[in-house]
């Protein structure tokens, strides 16, 4: 055996036959300048730039495909960065974040520009002093509209226009059908032909399914325990779920596969910050955010006081 199988064989792998990944930790150089917070999202552009979404400060941070980092920006976010997705549009691609200690969604640019901001919806019914609008997450639709998903506060779903203008709410607390217990994720799904709303209910440990206009289609609990948010690639679907695991499904709601599963991290004392020593580097503990670049390989944001960072490398 020469060193070139050696190194291969040695080298740390996740996935099934099908979806067999090179597991590289610690992908990301992390300026000495930036202190890492919870590590709640990360997407990527069209020209191969990752960012990072974090409560330290600032807290978006721009690596290139190999993990160099190139800008930071984002100082207004510390504390409360969350939900965080990436949209390509008409006049090009732009991020939309969630705060959930301002209570905001803001539209970006790539540099960090605010175009839009949307606050506490204006609903008495639903929120006052007490009952607090807490928005975890934000999906954008091909017509513009835009989507949050309020899942630290109320449990609902609050549909606007591009422009930010009110359109419908629905949702509420609770277990029945068109109900959540914390939509934690929210995201569009193109992958039919006609556009899905995809609510990840993580306090009912289940996918909801919703046309565009808020009606129910269908729900599912299967091969899942906490799911945050989703990622579309191709014609598959990829999930973190908390309870430490990410999570591949085709694009009939069927499993197949389960990534860097360690279903023994959750029971850990002091979950999800562990002593460092437990933490290895092919399992993951408490994914968050997630996403994947033109060539298959898949990145994965922990939700762990000082971050964590996983690239998965498709083989």
């Amino acid at each position: 055996m020469d060193i070139l199988e050696a190194l291969s064989l040695s080298a740390l792998q996740a996935g099934n036959t099908s979806h067999n990944y090179e597991v590289i930790p610690n992908w990301a150089k992390v300026p000495g300048n930036v202190t890492l917070g919870y590590t709640h999202g990360i997407e990527v552009d069209e020209a191969g730039h990752f960012y990072l979404f974090h409560t330290g400060k600032p807290s978006v941070v721009v690596f290139d495909r190999n993990g160099q980092y190139l800008n930071a920006w984002g100082e207004e976010f510390e504390g409360g960065a969350h939900g965080f997705y990436l949209h390509k549009e008409a006049g090009g691609e732009f991020l939309y974040v969630t705060d959930t200690d301002k209570g905001i969604m803001v539209k970006t640019t790539l540099t960090g520009e605010h175009l839009l901001t949307i606050g506490t919806p204006d609903l008495p019914e639903i929120y006052d002093a007490e009952r607090k609008f807490v928005p975890t997450d934000v999906a954008v639709a091909p017509n513009g509209d835009i989507y949050i998903s309020d899942g630290y506060g109320q449990s609902w779903v609050h549909q606007y226009n591009a422009l930010g203008d009110y359109i419908r709410s629905w949702g509420g607390k609770g277990s029945e059908v068109g109900q959540f217990a914390c939509p934690h994720g929210i995201s569009v799904d193109l992958r039919r032909g006609e556009p899905e709303l995809y609510v990840a209910d993580r306090g009912n440990h289940r996918i909801q399914v919703f046309t565009l206009d808020g009606q129910f289609k269908r729900a599912f609990d299967h091969d899942m325990d906490m799911p945050c948010s989703f990622y579309f690639y191709k014609d598959e679907m990829y999930f973190p779920d908390l309870f430490s695991r990410v999570t591949v499904f085709d694009k009939h709601d069927r499993l197949i596969a389960h990534l860097g599963e360690d279903r023994q991290a959750k029971s850990q004392e002091g979950w999800p910050n562990l002593d460092k020593a437990y933490y290895r580097a092919n399992k993951f503990s408490s994914p968050h955010g997630i996403c994947v670049d033109s060539r298959g390989d898949v990145y994965v944001a922990e939700w762990i006081s000082d971050g964590r960072l996983t690239k998965l490398a498709r083989r």
